[in-house]
């Protein structure tokens, strides 16, 4: 193993061992005096993320920044921090009403030299599911892998692919989303315009960070898993149109929520069921003329349940609402997928949301668990053949494990598993490597 890798492990091992204190401090610190002071669940939000009033004209332009402190970090023998050097964005994007919205994020320029020919590549990160509250963002994860007080717990698990990507000598830009992280309004979950849009202005954003080696010779991979799988893949299908200055070397997208229409029907009642209540949020904050809809559907615990959801991150909504059925929160006992059924504005709302109809831009690794009931097997197998029809240039990886009877594990289970051949996968694509098409096997593929 290089030199240099090792010390990246190194560093990894001996932080880790330190999490708790690390985690304690974000909970621990002194009050804020701002006066547009934002608290979510006991966590003083940083007053770095409160956006301004006004933003600048162009997508992806650094609206500001500020060095970001890595949890997982050690002092290299040649003076250089393991694994890289952070910082943390906030840029200028544009929601799916076509209106200026501030996100935030974290760009990590490595301490690893790049092996491969060329510049050194970038890799934008959309984290999978975090949950809704300011406190669970992406960024806030990279400082604090481990936050919890007696209202929350926030888990950076998306660190590993960080790190892993880091190691490769690959510089990477993590996005938190519309909405979260960013104070003035709600994460507008699994939107899949908002999240392109901010993937691919991530990218943009990178490339002005002072002292970045990145630049636009610099060949840009995508990389996301459950809801960062969907919203690389929209950022691939979105490329072209939104973004044609950020040519795609590889994009993956593992698990993708690509119909919401089935994954609605897959997580009610699940582990992950609070994810429903974070979908309804984002829906009402990107298309506030659904609102009526929600207050003649939900009863007063449905109404609660979405605010109380709104500043939970993913172990909160585990313990809170873990199994719950959404029957019991409409004024009939209907489940949500059942008044989406019999209510036109939501099904328009929900096929507009639809991924597969665009050809992806670039070479795909498509990874799916053949096991996964939480975001459906089927519906991921089925965005595949979809781009397949389109032309795409399509990797598709059924990964195959065996269900354990929580949907919950079948879904995570995969993002371990593959996340190795993943990120290979894409290095070999920055690093200039051709690849093709499996789109001919589809029709023995599971």
């Amino acid at each position: 193993m290089p030199a240099r890798k090792r010390d990246l492990l190194a560093a990894a091992i001996t932080a880790a061992a330190c999490l708790t204190t690390q985690a304690l401090a974000l909970t621990t610190a002194g009050p804020a005096t701002a006066a547009d002071e934002v608290v979510s669940r006991g966590v003083t939000i940083p007053e770095f993320y409160n956006p301004p009033t006004t933003l600048p004209a162009a997508d992806g332009a650094l609206v500001r920044s500020e060095p970001l402190p890595l949890a997982l970090s050690l002092p290299g023998l040649d003076g250089s921090t393991l694994p890289g050097t952070a910082t943390r964005l906030m840029y200028k994007s544009t929601d799916s009403n076509g209106q200026p919205v501030a996100v935030t994020g974290a760009y990590i320029e490595p301490s690893a030299d790049w092996s491969g020919a060329g510049p050194r590549p970038l890799v934008a990160v959309a984290p999978g599911t975090l949950g809704q509250g300011d406190q669970c963002s992406a960024s806030m994860g990279l400082e604090h892998p481990l936050s919890l007080n007696s209202q929350t717990v926030s888990v950076g698990y998306e660190d590993l692919a960080v790190y892993r990507l880091l190691a490769e000598g690959v510089a990477v830009v993590v996005t938190d989303y519309v909405g979260l992280g960013a104070t003035d309004r709600l994460h507008t979950y699994v939107n899949r315009i908002d999240e392109a849009h901010a993937v691919l202005d991530a990218v943009r954003a990178a490339r002005s960070v002072a002292g970045a080696s990145v630049s636009t010779r610099s060949p840009v991979g995508l990389y996301g898993y459950s809801q960062g799988g969907g919203a690389t893949a929209a950022a691939a299908e979105l490329q072209s149109s939104y973004a044609p200055d950020v040519t795609l070397a590889g994009t993956y997208a593992g698990a993708p929520p690509a119909n919401l229409t089935s994954v609605t029907k897959a997580i009610d009642g699940s582990e992950l069921a609070g994810a429903l209540g974070w979908s309804l949020n984002g829906f009402l904050q990107s298309d506030p003329e659904l609102k009526p809809l929600a207050e003649a559907h939900l009863n007063d615990a449905g109404k609660a349940a979405l605010t109380d959801l709104s500043t939970m991150c993913v172990a909160d909504a585990l313990l809170g609402y873990g199994y719950t059925r959404s029957s019991s929160w409409t004024t009939d006992g209907s489940s949500v997928s059942d008044i989406i059924a019999s209510t036109p504005a939501l099904q328009k709302f929900l096929d507009e949301q639809r991924i597969g109809r665009l050809k992806p831009s670039g070479p795909v690794r498509l990874a799916t668990g053949v096991s996964d009931n939480l975001v459906p097997h089927a519906q991921a197998r089925q965005l595949a053949l979809d781009w397949c029809a389109l032309g795409g240039d399509v990797t598709y990886k059924p990964v195959v494990l065996p269900s354990v009877g929580s949907a919950l594990l079948n879904h995570f289970a995969p993002l371990l598993t593959d996340q190795g051949d993943a990120i290979s996968w894409l290095t070999d694509r920055l690093a200039g490597r051709s690849t093709a098409s499996n789109c001919w096997t589809m029709p023995v593929q599971p």
